[in-house]
């Protein structure tokens, strides 16, 4: 338990420092921007409860906001879509249920079950977090243009991150 609280503490501080350090520094042009920290919510494990992740999401977004100096859009998003996560795990969770200590990782549930939990999620944080950025719908395709390709970059990061670090336990 303990071990699994600090491993969560230091892939909190590591994805909020890689964000805010590296991927916000990144120049990709107007439609594109990657929000690589929602991998912190995504991977959280399947026990943990519900009023937990949101209020985890909550301080990873504000921190965020923090940094973005956007005075609390990425924490309704985060939030946003911690309340969606139980929603889509239990779209997607095998009919005899998530083994316990699973993770929601590729290396344990496979690829396009890690793309389709992962692609929803991170497309809703987008959607909230850009509409609310814009606050109008005379730009409603353009930010729709912008929120399908920021999804496809930050899918694209996670996933490539989620193969970079992630190694499966060995079965014993």
């Amino acid at each position: 338990m303990l071990n699994e609280l600090a491993k969560n503490g230091l892939r909190f501080l590591l994805l909020v420092l890689a964000q805010v350090l590296i991927v916000k520094n990144i120049d990709l042009g107007r439609f594109i921007n990657p929000f690589l920290y929602v991998l912190f919510i995504l991977l959280l494990p399947f026990e943990t409860p519900g009023w937990l992740v949101m209020i985890v999401s909550f301080f990873l977004g504000l921190i965020i906001d923090m940094f973005y100096d956007t005075m609390g859009m990425h924490a309704a998003a985060c939030v946003f879509m911690a309340f969606c996560r139980p929603s889509v795990l239990r779209l997607f969770s095998p009919r005899e249920g998530y083994d316990f200590g699973t993770q929601p990782t590729i290396q344990y549930l496979g690829l396009p079950w890690f793309l389709s939990y992962a692609g929803i999620l991170v497309f809703l944080h987008h959607l909230l977090l850009f509409y609310i950025e814009i606050f109008r719908f005379s730009e409603f395709f353009s930010t729709f243009f912008r929120i399908l390709l920021s999804s496809i970059f930050t899918m694209l990061l996670v996933v490539i991150t989620q193969f970079l670090f992630y190694r499966k336990k060995e079965e014993k």
